[in-house]
């Protein structure tokens, strides 16, 4: 499978494109879901698709951590960060460590799983890594039924003057698919002050609502209702337990 640039020969620049401390705020607050599910803490966490480990970075030193991802750029950005965490390069579709999490983490990776097929064995991998009485948490950016088109921008610098400006387009060139095209226009300063531009296209998924509590329901999971309101925009949130 090839990897989109932002994942590959662009990876070095992830660090300013979506640095470490924009999570801190999200780890707190999927760890309170994923106790909320579970009855207490996770004492261990399996994320799929961590990319360059800037969520992880924030969990409790104390907890076993695995991250797991296909990119071996990200996971070397991952281990530069997160030393104590074990690190997997695999797919998260067909991935099969021989044990079991309290938790199982699987955040905006899943808008790559652009077919059913691929979607279903995912979850499945979520399942079988989740142990009886864990939980789990799915988090896709967006669904069928809340999708619009939309534009973003960013950019910032670091302190050997490299820099990074971004455009950012959603748009859906077929409404009668199940997926829509992010457009990545970047801009990069190198630290010798020469300026190039990089286009790099993302195709994600695009499923509704009940097709992703359909599957969490047939592969096993219970799903649980959040007891608590969110005071940012998070995208959907699908939480659940595994019986036992």
């Amino acid at each position: 499978m090839a990897l989109p640039h932002l994942y590959s020969r662009l990876a070095e620049w992830w660090p300013l494109l979506s640095p470490p401390e924009h999570y801190e705020e999200e780890a707190s607050l999927y760890l309170s879901l994923l106790a909320q599910a579970r009855g207490g803490a996770p004492g261990s966490l399996l994320e799929l698709g961590s990319g360059a480990g800037h969520l992880a970075s924030h969990l409790p030193a104390e907890m076993d951590v695995a991250l797991v991802d296909l990119s071996p750029e990200m996971l070397a950005l991952s281990q530069q960060t997160n030393p104590s965490h074990t690190h997997h390069l695999a797919d998260m579709r067909s991935l099969s460590l021989g044990r079991t999490f309290d938790a199982v983490l699987l955040h905006d990776a899943v808008m790559y799983l652009t077919d059913r097929d691929s979607l279903r064995q995912a979850l499945q991998v979520v399942y079988d890594h989740c142990a009886p009485g864990g939980a789990a948490l799915l988090l896709p950016d967006v669904v069928a039924e809340t999708f619009t088109e939309f534009t973003t921008t960013g950019g910032q610098a670091d302190a050997e003057g490299r820099a990074l400006q971004l455009l950012e387009w959603h748009w859906d060139p077929d409404p009668s698919d199940e997926t829509y095209q992010v457009e990545f226009a970047l801009m990069l300063r190198d630290a010798d002050g020469t300026v190039r531009v990089e286009h790099d296209q993302h195709t994600m998924a695009l499923y509704p609502r009940a097709l992703y509590w359909k599957l969490l329901r047939e592969i096993g999971f219970e799903p649980v209702a959040a007891d608590f309101i969110f005071d940012a925009p998070m995208g959907e949130v699908f939480l659940m337990r595994r019986p036992g």
